[in-house]
């Protein structure tokens, strides 16, 4: 990944001589989109055992054998553990919050965050979790309204001020476009302040995409003048430090786990119980051999051996295979870092104490996304909030804003409603109502309280001055 940094330098040393067009056939030729790629298909089951053929020497070559019993069973333990993960760190919807005296801008975000904020994050967190990245563009539509949309992390790649990845300096985007009947590569290259078109042509270079009335363009337009944000208008979601897949550190143990049940079926579907030796038939070739033990359940052996009948008896080594597989399971769970919901290790019953040491491996991946997510949530408040700024203008401050995820898991509801309950008094009414299990919305539940507080007061009020009417 070149930094922004690298690419002036790398212009400089060159005399200037290499131009964008240049730099961008570069960045997409070395843009790797393998594991992206990878962890999108196994979410979908699409596992590496689905490409397993069986193969034969026939004559010294290698034939494939369209005979041979080749059961292909995926596992989709993949989209399980990312689907965990997603429903336990964004299941809820993140909340965002602002002190008393600024509710009228916290009304503002999230009424133009809206519901579609909320299953985007859930996109982003699962791709995210899939490919170890994803982006998201934020624009304003022809309507003059702030819009957001999930761009694939195949498609665009990032120029960063240092090796830090802390300041999107700019961002390449690719994708594949239509143009006069074949496929050609389009790309944008968006600045801090414009966006610049280009296209593949037939020699494979790119050159400005004359389609564009105004190229380089602005960012957005208001009241028909155009804009540019002052940042990059695009958002990563990391998975983690690294921008790896989850994928990346239980493949081979699903792979392992595909194969030995695949292969497990296969012996079943092939191997008798019973085979029976017939003494004194003398088989042909391999091939023959095969054909009676597929089809007659019997085999023939030479005549030197005697005549007669006997039977062989095959066991397939069941425990042993079932206990591989369950090691291979129980490994699954632990290096990807999910719960394992079959256990029964922790009764009918289990307490909170048990119930978190349970979730402990996801707790500790979600937190990971986690710490990476709100520094992304951080960067769509900002653009929010100057939209805010700029359309009613105000002078809103993003930094204010309290960002609060609220993890989901099974837990032990008498006990938390007993915590609750306890902590009246020492910790804030609003906390507390954010972490009571049977609240799904802090807002109106806030709302609710404040109302029947009202009612209540109005209500003790009336009874006083009944008392003072009746003593007088």
């Amino acid at each position: 990944m070149f930094t922004w940094n690298e690419l002036i330098k790398q212009k400089i040393i060159n005399e200037s001589k290499i131009s964008n067009e240049a730099i961008i056939k570069d960045l997409i030729n070395k843009h790797d989109t393998s594991q992206m790629l990878e962890g999108e298909k196994y979410y979908k089951n699409e596992n590496k055992i689905l490409k397993r053929r069986m193969y034969f020497y026939q004559d010294g070559a290698k034939t494939e054998d369209f005979t041979k019993e080749n059961h292909r069973l995926p596992h989709n333990w993949h989209k399980m553990l990312v689907d965990q993960k997603v429903a336990y760190l964004v299941g809820k919807p993140v909340i965002f919050q602002c002190e008393e005296n600024q509710k009228e801008y916290e009304n503002r975000l999230n009424l133009i965050l809206g519901e579609e904020w909320d299953d985007t994050l859930t996109e982003l967190a699962k791709n995210s979790s899939n490919k170890g990245t994803e982006w998201l563009h934020v624009y304003i539509n022809e309507e003059g309204k702030f819009k957001f949309i999930i761009i694939p992390a195949e498609e665009v790649i990032p120029i960063y001020d240092t090796s830090l990845q802390e300041n999107l300096e700019a961002a390449l985007r690719y994708y594949l476009v239509e143009v006069n009947g074949k496929e050609r590569i389009r790309a944008e290259w968006w600045t801090r302040h414009n966006v610049t078109f280009y296209i593949e042509t037939e020699s494979g270079d790119f050159i400005l995409d004359d389609i564009e009335l105004n190229n380089p363009d602005s960012h957005f337009y208001y009241n028909e003048v155009g804009y540019g944000w002052g940042k990059v208008p695009f958002i990563e979601f990391p998975n983690n430090e690294e921008r790896l897949s989850d994928l990346t550190f239980y493949k081979e143990l699903i792979d392992e786990y595909d194969l030995s049940i695949s292969d497990l079926a296969n012996n079943l579907a092939e191997v008798q119980e019973i085979i029976t030796i017939l003494k004194g038939y003398e088989g042909t070739d391999l091939a023959e051999f095969k054909e009676n033990l597929r089809y007659y359940k019997a085999i023939k052996v030479s005549a030197e051996t005697g005549s007669g009948v006997d039977k062989l008896e095959l066991n397939i080594p069941i425990e042993a295979k079932k206990e591989m597989v369950d090691r291979l399971e129980e490994n699954i769970f632990i290096f990807g870092q999910g719960v394992n919901m079959k256990t029964d290790r922790f009764g009918n019953s289990p307490s909170g104490v048990s119930l978190k040491f349970l979730y402990s491996l996801l707790d500790l991946k979600a937190s990971i996304m986690e710490r990476k997510f709100r520094k992304s949530l951080k960067r769509i408040l900002w653009f929010t909030t100057e939209y805010i700024n700029i359309v009613e203008n105000r002078n809103y401050d993003n930094t204010i804003v309290q960002v609060t995820f609220r993890k989901t898991m099974i837990t032990n509801n008498k006990e938390d409603v007993e915590i609750a309950s306890q902590s009246k008094g020492v910790i804030s009414d609003e906390t507390i109502v954010a972490n009571h299990p049977w609240v799904e919305d802090v807002s109106i539940e806030l709302e609710r309280l404040k109302k029947e507080s009202a009612e209540t007061v109005k209500n003790l009020d009336d009874i006083d001055r009944f008392i003072r009417k009746g003593v007088n």
